[in-house]
């Protein structure tokens, strides 16, 4: 993966520094270089939405050595892809240890070790993105990408292409891959898991997952890519990987109900209602971030932080200013976080649709 590289050049640069003030700036411009981002030394891991702990320990860094100042949140065009189409979402219950398979009466997964009924709760949400005139996603279409659009840019020409607003849902499909997988998949073994679905959905054809987004979910008690970690721990991160399918965009969505409040367990609604506010929050945090930024960072992120559009809203407690919310699609209502928006300058809950 391109991400070893990646880690090469993070590391030349540490090593280059010369004085702990030059960390502390760097730190201040990309939040890899924070020691508590989830990015830090995993470059790889973008838009990885820290933990509540964590993120807080990355405020708490950030304040101690810039005193608490911030950079403006204003996005900018990095010359590469965004989703400028239609697409098809595509869930993977990556290892055995969902248990057994059956369905719903909406035709939704159910599976024997997913006591919160996340699988269907996943896939209705997807449905529901476009449905119900629900403007949640329409913060989306205000991105662009395409030979009229400059690189550099705050704002899209008229006739640059832009993100569509995803009417009449994004969900094309589900993969229980059943093999034995590992307890803790790293980062390689969740890449080549979506290799493998891009071959089961038949997306094997020269630019065949242009427009399509995989989300590779692991079992309740798994823990993918070291998530559960005390120092760095994240809710779930986006990347794509490079094949002979074409460029493949993904997420790893961990189980983080096992995480509790710290993945957002109740952060909107109390008791039951609550149990997967996190659960929908990550999961559109993600594909919020892979539809502006497709294949990190190429697309529309932060220059002086390196955040994307969901990474700017984290964690904004329901009720503030861009605060998360419930959100109601024609499948059901689904707790969401804000997403930044240039055009308005504020962390956007719900948007005009623009294209």
């Amino acid at each position: 993966m391109k991400s070893f590289a990646m880690k090469a050049l993070v590391a030349s640069v540490v090593l280059g520094l010369s004085s702990g003030t030059l960390l502390a700036q760097s730190a201040e411009q990309n939040p890899e270089f924070n020691p508590y981002a989830p990015a830090f030394g995993h470059t790889y891991r973008h838009g990885a939405l820290p933990t509540r702990e964590v993120q807080g320990q990355m405020h708490r860094y950030e304040s101690s050595h810039h005193g608490g100042g911030g950079s403006a949140k204003t996005l900018s065009f990095g010359g590469g892809s965004v989703m400028d189409s239609h697409i098809k979402v595509y869930i993977v219950y990556y290892g055995s240890n969902w248990g057994t398979q059956s369905a719903n009466a909406k035709g939704d997964d159910v599976f024997s070790n997913d006591a919160d009924g996340a699988a269907g709760v996943a896939e209705e949400m997807f449905k529901g993105i476009g449905t119900g005139s629900e403007t949640w996603s329409a913060d989306l279409t205000q991105w662009c990408d395409g030979p009229y659009a400059v690189k550099g840019a705050t704002s899209c020409a008229s006739t640059a292409s832009f993100v569509p607003y995803q009417t009449g849902g994004i969900y094309a499909g589900s993969w229980y891959d059943n093999s034995a997988a590992p307890s803790a998949p790293t980062a390689t073994d969740l890449a080549n898991e979506a290799i493998k679905a891009a071959a089961h959905f038949g997306n094997t054809a020269a630019g065949s997952n242009r427009y399509t987004y995989y989300i590779i979910m692991s079992p309740h008690g798994s823990d993918p890519d070291n998530y559960q970690s005390p120092t760095q721990g994240y809710c779930a991160w986006h990347n794509y990987t490079a094949s002979s399918y074409g460029n493949i965009a993904y997420s790893n969505q961990p189980y983080n109900m096992d995480l509790g409040a710290s993945c957002g367990v109740n952060f909107v609604n109390s008791g039951s209602a609550g149990t997967l506010d996190g659960w929908t929050m990550t999961l559109g945090h993600e594909w919020h971030e892979m539809m502006s930024d497709t294949y990190p960072s190429s697309g529309w992120s932060n220059p002086s932080s390196g955040q994307e559009n969901s990474d700017e809203c984290a964690w904004i407690a329901a009720g503030q200013p861009g605060g998360a919310a419930n959100v109601s699609m024609g499948t059901g209502t689904f707790t969401e976080q804000a997403s930044w928006s240039n055009d308005t300058n504020s962390c956007a809950i719900s948007h005009a649709i623009l294209h």
